[in-house]
């Protein structure tokens, strides 16, 4: 996503944002370089630079949740189904 984009989003601080993951009491603020630095499954977490303070969005939470999510096998079939796929590609 554009820097220009981002910076129309409702900013939040690192510590802000550790404290508005849905579902988490805190996310500490290294855990949240450690999402915009190396990601998660091949997701980055969105952030801006503002007057020297590194800064996402609620939005950019959102949509890095949401592409984990994605990502992820929803039901047993599936993951059955990719183990069976893994084995296959093992064994040619």
């Amino acid at each position: 996503m554009a820097v220009a984009s981002i910076l129309r989003e409702q900013l939040l601080t690192f510590a802000e944002a550790g404290e508005s993951i849905p579902g988490h009491s805190k996310i500490t603020i290294g855990t949240l370089h450690r999402w915009r630095k190396q990601g998660v499954r091949g997701v980055v977490l969105e952030t801006v630079l503002v007057g020297g303070r590194r800064m996402t969005s609620r939005e950019a939470i959102s949509r890095f949740i949401e592409a984990q999510n994605a990502m992820q096998p929803t039901t047993v079939a599936e993951v059955a189904l990719r183990e069976k796929q893994k084995n296959r590609k093992g064994v040619r």
